[in-house]
């Protein structure tokens, strides 16, 4: 009796408007936007971790470093003023001044773990549950959820099953798991994987390592870059204020970040070649072979392109720091990994980047009106609602983009809707198919022909639907997102508040087809 009433206690204490998951730089920008927007909303955000930072705090492996540029993965409300490509030290003192200059700390609950997250039509309430990093359990109320928590498990990252691991006599580990404090230097080292992390510690261990192999089932394309912007360069020079060099510069890679995705698309071949020519460029060598360790079986953009400023990746090969190996692995050995061809691999260190595990919500247990719910039946209202669950947004960036840039895009448009709940005198919104997309085919959460990296093939079944109509799903096209959603109807039929269409009390609801 004496715990229910200390929880009841809480609840009464802990009541917010708006409640954010997670202090990484989702939630972080979102406070940012809502503090702005809605300045009369009370808020908190709570953190699984002790710290902020998110994917930043718990990548701690050498050379980590931003794979998008900082001048559009950096708000667009504090201007960047580094180098384009930033390490992950530096991405957390801007993150950490983002938080200091707005006074967001005061708002963040710090090794809060949720366990629950539960709606009640009656009360238009979420409960959410937490155990606190001292084991205590804690309770929250909200009108909204905001949720900031990222898409893959921090904890459990993806490891395959392969034959003979425990066999290895060496270190194993993998790159989202690995200790600051290990000392690699005159390491034989073999990274296995070929995508953007092992793109970042692949020149690192070649710095210190005896030597280095990476072991690829299939290559990645790269792109390589000289660390720096001209066009910054170039306005600070003639004495340009940081404000107006951040936005020009925004402006200019996003213009030609468009460029590059479409053609990507429509010529992929041509695309390969200015790629290449820019790996022999920073190389020196204009005989640089690509066949077979770095032609791709995907066209580019197909999955992430990883960034490799001034090549340092293929310097590394060139310089003969590192050996590329492009096969499957047989199993593992006392001494290192067998490949499929037969050849063993020795090493002192094994290094998986082989990706992580999808996380939708945090892996939170969601319940609505005491039903469970089951991710995969919701249908996706533009990747940030989703049917059948009130009052609740999500934060999901983009891929071929920087994450940021949608960041503040639903930035706005989640205040807006908080507004816009305010002006109508509306404590729940949700949405649901119009009449018009009654015939609709759902279909899963990505298009493999479009976007089809490993995690996010293995992950599909526990996402979200999307149906057919652009409305319906997540499109990760910031050039169109960027002019239509500013200007979404709040009042179109999609949009439900207090159980009772937007445009049309009387309109039922409608289910889309399977």
């Amino acid at each position: 009796m004496a715990q229910q009433a200390e929880l009841q206690e809480q609840v009464a204490d802990n009541h917010v408007d708006v409640l954010i998951v997670g202090a990484g730089i989702s939630g972080i920008g979102s406070a940012y936007h809502l503090q702005q927007q809605c300045p009369g909303k009370s808020y908190a955000i709570l953190e699984m971790k002790d710290s902020f930072g998110g994917t930043w705090e718990t990548h701690k492996y050498p050379g980590v470093r931003s794979d998008s540029d900082l001048y559009t993965f950096g708000y667009r409300f504090k201007p960047w003023v580094g180098a384009p490509i930033a390490s992950g030290e530096e991405i957390l003192k801007y993150l950490g001044e983002v938080i200091e200059e707005n006074g967001i700390d005061q708002h963040i609950h710090y090794g809060h773990r949720i366990t629950a997250c539960k709606w009640s039509s009656a009360d238009n309430l979420w409960t959410i549950e937490a155990t606190r990093s001292d084991g205590t359990d804690t309770v929250f109320t909200a009108n909204f959820l905001w949720m900031c928590q990222g898409y893959y498990d921090h904890e459990n990252p993806y490891i395959p099953d392969w034959e003979g691991l425990s066999d290895y006599q060496g270190d194993f580990i993998h790159a989202q798991q690995w200790d600051p404090d290990y000392d690699y230097a005159g390491k034989r080292i073999v990274v296995i994987g070929s995508g953007a992390t092992a793109a970042t510690v692949i020149p690192a261990f070649a710095e210190k390592a005896q030597h280095v192999t990476m072991l690829q089932r299939s290559p990645t394309y790269f792109f390589c870059s000289e660390n720096k912007n001209e066009l910054a360069d170039r306005l600070r020079e003639v004495g340009v204020d940081e404000p107006t060099v951040h936005r020009c510069v925004r402006a200019q890679v996003m213009f030609d970040q468009d460029v590059l995705t479409r053609r990507a698309k429509e010529e992929p071949d041509v695309v390969f070649e200015e790629l290449k020519a820019l790996i022999r460029e920073f190389t020196g060598k204009p005989d640089f072979e690509f066949e077979p360790h770095f032609t791709p079986r995907y066209r580019p953009w197909q999955q992430r392109l990883a960034f490799c400023p001034e090549g340092d990746v293929f310097k590394a090969a060139v310089d003969g720091r590192l050996t590329v190996v492009t096969d499957t692995i047989d199993r593992f050995t006392e001494k290192g990994v067998r490949t499929s061809s037969g050849e063993e691999l020795e090493a002192d260190l094994i290094v998986a980047t082989t990706g992580f595990q999808l996380s939708v919500m945090g892996n939170i247990p969601f319940e609505v009106d005491g039903e469970a719910v089951d991710w995969h039946e919701t249908l996706t209202y533009r990747g940030m609602m989703f049917t059948d669950i009130p009052n609740l947004a999500w934060v999901m960036g983009y891929f071929r983009a920087s994450w940021t840039l949608r960041v503040d895009m639903l930035g706005d448009f989640v205040c807006r809707l908080l507004n816009h709940m305010d002006a109508k005198g509306v404590q729940r919104v949700n949405v649901a198919p119009r009449a018009e997309d009654a015939d609709m085919q759902l279909l899963d959460w990505m298009d493999e022909d479009d976007f089809n990296p490993g995690y996010m093939q293995r992950g599909m079944h526990l996402m979200p639907r999307r149906g057919a109509k652009h409305e319906w799903m997540h499109n990760q096209d910031y050039w169109a997102e960027k002019d239509e959603i500013p200007y979404i109807d709040l009042d179109g039929s999609e949009f439900l508040y207090d159980g009772k269409r937007a445009s049309s009390a009387a309109e039922p609801e409608v289910a889309a087809a399977e």
